[in-house]
């Protein structure tokens, strides 16, 4: 009988004492030892495996112990059935087993490659992932469609939801902050897709996104006066285009002893204030009760005495709610909407707030509209991959029934280079501000809590 180690191996409860189950009696052929040979190598020996360890007490050991563990029991389940396996072999199949066993499987390497930003599975032989805004097809790949399942079901129970035949469809996240969604057969054909947005490690600013070009110097000046006086703010974009990068960046500028209240499906904002209150929704159980979505969140959020309230995606009857928000003393509320430009961005929003209140004419929603939005941040992923803020439009007031608004900045495209890289200057439109406006403006509002010259200076008119 072998020794167990670290309490890996199963272990068979008799009266007081604790009996090792005997070692599963299964033989593997001898492989040629090389990478090709190793995908089938790895279930062979996973069976064998799988029989000599605790998963219970697998999952609670930490990743590198548990790795180190499993390769002496690879090296030793190989010896027995006589495989020759170089270390590199061994290393390579203990990782790719630990993998399955706690990970994510074969889509676990690309959540430790910095360079790689999506990954999507699209069913259980064809994975994707996105590496500088491009995507590829990788050499990775699930055993079956019931693979697919099994991670899918680990990701969902980990954030207490569920997946199966009965709920095909998730939004979670994992334990590093990356958003997942997942949906299983019979809604799609293929076996099952999962797609990851993964999240930062490093922190993004507003610095660090001028150096990616995904913004001017003059517009990062201008947002963190935008959060400093307190603005409300909607960031719209397609999906993939970092909206919620720019709303973490620009997090950064909102003042330290504010209390925030973060509301979405699936946490994935990273907010560096020490005051913040982050609630997610949550779905209906087996039973069908239980839900609580983003109106009920944003609701509950008034009561919670925030300073600001940032809705993570505005994208149904809870616009109505953010809109109440903004309008009854929560200045500088900021969320993020799927739009194509800043003028479907706002019929958007319309359309939103007519699903909570179908009584509501529309001249009224445009002129809450109008209270309560200041500015609309579009940003868009290019053709080269990088992400560029196109507009940032000012709501300026409604000419009999329709929304006016002015370009503040643009995203001038000037033509592509050799290399595919495009090439575009971002330009303020320094038009003067308006004194004789009646509503609220962001000069106005800037000037009320001592900014506007910084914001003038933001916009090109230096002095003020």
């Amino acid at each position: 009988m072998r020794r167990p180690r670290f309490g890996l191996r199963i272990v068979e409860k008799q009266g007081p004492e604790l009996i090792l189950l005997p070692d599963a009696p299964t033989e593997i052929p001898r492989p040629v030892a090389d990478l090709a040979v190793l995908r089938g190598l790895k279930e062979q020996i996973g069976t064998v495996l799988m029989t000599r360890i605790n998963p219970s007490v697998a999952g609670r050991m930490p990743r590198a112990m548990l790795r180190a563990e499993v390769a002496n029991l690879v090296s030793e389940i190989a010896t027995e059935q006589h495989v020759q396996l170089n270390k590199i072999e061994e290393t390579a199949l203990a990782t790719e087993l630990t993998d399955d066993m706690v990970g994510l499987g074969p889509l676990e390497p690309f959540l430790d490659d910095e360079e790689v930003t999506d990954i999507l599975a699209n069913g259980p032989f064809d994975i994707y992932v996105e590496r500088h805004g491009k995507l590829e097809k990788t050499g990775a790949r699930f055993r079956d469609a019931q693979h697919v399942a099994n991670i899918a079901q680990r990701i969902a129970s980990a954030v207490g939801r569920r997946i199966d035949e009965a709920s095909p469809m998730v939004d979670a996240r994992l334990a590093d902050g990356s958003r997942v969604n997942i949906v299983l057969p019979p809604l799609v054909l293929n076996g099952g897709t999962i797609s990851i947005r993964k999240f930062a490690k490093q922190k993004m600013t507003l610095d660090k996104m001028v150096q990616q070009q995904n913004l001017s110097g003059e517009i990062a000046r201008f947002l963190e006066v935008a959060a400093g006086a307190r603005l409300n703010l909607l960031i719209s974009g397609g999906t993939g285009s970092g909206k919620t990068t720019l709303l973490n960046a620009m997090s950064r500028c909102i003042d330290s002893g504010e209390r925030i209240i973060t509301i979405e499906d699936a946490a994935e904002l990273s907010l560096q204030q020490p005051h913040v209150v982050q609630m997610e929704t949550r779905p209906a159980n087996v039973e069908g009760v239980g839900q609580v979505g983003q109106r009920d969140l944003a609701r509950n959020a008034l009561r919670m005495r925030p300073d600001r309230i940032i809705v993570g995606e505005v994208r149904g009857a809870e616009a109505f709610d953010m809109l109440q928000a903004m309008n009854t003393g929560h200045d500088g509320s900021m969320s993020t909407i799927h739009a194509n430009s800043p003028r479907d961005a706002l019929y958007r929003l319309e359309n939103m707030v007519m699903m909570a209140n179908f009584n509501l004419p529309l001249r009224t929603i445009r002129m809450q509209i109008v209270s309560a939005l200041s500015l609309i941040i579009h940003i868009e992923r290019m053709r080269d991959g990088i992400r560029r803020i196109q507009n940032i439009v000012e709501i300026t007031g409604m000419e009999g029934d329709i929304i006016t608004a002015r370009d503040l900045f643009t995203f001038q495209y000037r033509g592509e280079r050799r290399d595919g890289s495009i090439e575009g200057v971002f330009e303020a439109s320094r038009v003067p501000p308006d004194r004789t406006r009646s509503t609220p403006n962001i000069f106005s509002r800037a000037a009320h809590r001592g900014l506007e010259p910084r914001l003038l200076e933001a916009l090109g008119f230096p002095g003020g």
